[in-house]
């Protein structure tokens, strides 16, 4: 029976404390590693390319300083298209939800429901789906539908 390796996640947020936060909770569920941590867009793209394919996952906020969670994730899914991207915010707009799938973004989660979210989230990831926040209108379904038809 082959061994299970864990799942190696990189995460990405301008705020260290909440960083560590979601480190600790990450590192509670029985086969997540957090392998890197970075606090922008800039310094994630560099801790890919150092770790790369140490990383299955990328759990980036949409807002990072410099060049956001946006572009940081088309730039992720360019260079390294096995790593997923699950991207957390505290918009719940639409224009963000769009903006994230089109840049090729593998989830969308509200960073208020992390506590009850995160763990199905990064699950149903894993397993190829796409997560949007249970939470978000019924606009979002609509521009999932569009937005994952036009990504290549």
């Amino acid at each position: 029976m082959p061994i299970k390796s864990n799942y190696r996640v990189v995460l990405a947020d301008d705020h260290a404390m909440f960083r560590q936060d979601l480190n600790r909770i990450l590192m509670s569920g029985s086969d997540l590693d957090v392998v890197g941590e970075a606090r922008d867009g800039t310094q994630l793209i560099e801790i890919l390319s150092l770790i790369e394919p140490a990383a299955d996952m990328a759990i980036v906020d949409i807002t990072l300083r410099d060049i956001g969670g946006i572009k940081a994730t088309a730039t992720i899914k360019h260079f390294y298209p096995a790593i997923k991207v699950l991207i957390i915010s505290t918009h719940r707009e639409i224009q963000y939800v769009q903006e994230a799938l089109s840049s090729g973004a593998d989830g969308y989660l509200l960073k208020e429901y992390l506590d009850a979210e995160l763990f199905p989230a990064i699950e149903h990831i894993r397993q190829n789906g796409v997560y949007l926040s249970n939470l978000l209108n019924e606009n979002a379904m609509t521009c999932f539908t569009q937005c994952k038809s036009t990504i290549v």
